[in-house]
């Protein structure tokens, strides 16, 4: 399935191939808690930037490897690159505008990163 999504003003728009029911991730670390996000990370082949990619700017933190994208005008983080799986995208489910038949939540122990990330290495592969 084709799914398009977006940041609150429109300014940024994608679109990912996933499943309909979607398995995603919410994590407890200090970014993702704060912002709400929840994870659904694909091969870079199953995203692509529609417009707005001028609209993005990048922030980093602790060991600068992930590439959180944010849209400079309303601040939302529709996607970014994720350090458990550079090779991918991480979409945040809450920016897609197509509504999934069904999205099945795990928690994942982001607080506690370093044990936990090899679980979610696979993610980017593609099926």
């Amino acid at each position: 399935m084709i799914y398009q999504g977006s940041c609150h003003c429109q300014a940024v728009r994608f679109e990912v191939e996933a499943p309909s029911e979607l398995a995603v991730d919410y994590c407890n670390c200090s970014i993702c808690r704060k912002s709400g996000y929840l994870h659904l990370i694909v091969p870079t082949s199953k995203f692509r930037i529609i417009r707005g990619e001028e609209m993005l700017t990048t922030y980093r933190f602790n060991t600068g490897v992930a590439q959180h994208t944010f849209c400079r005008t309303c601040g939302i983080k529709p996607f970014y690159i994720p350090r458990s799986n550079p090779d991918g995208v991480d979409v945040n489910v809450n920016c897609l505008d197509t509504e999934p038949a069904a999205v099945h939540i795990t928690q994942f122990d982001g607080q506690h990163w370093e044990q936990h990330a090899h679980t979610l290495v696979h993610k980017s592969q593609e099926k």
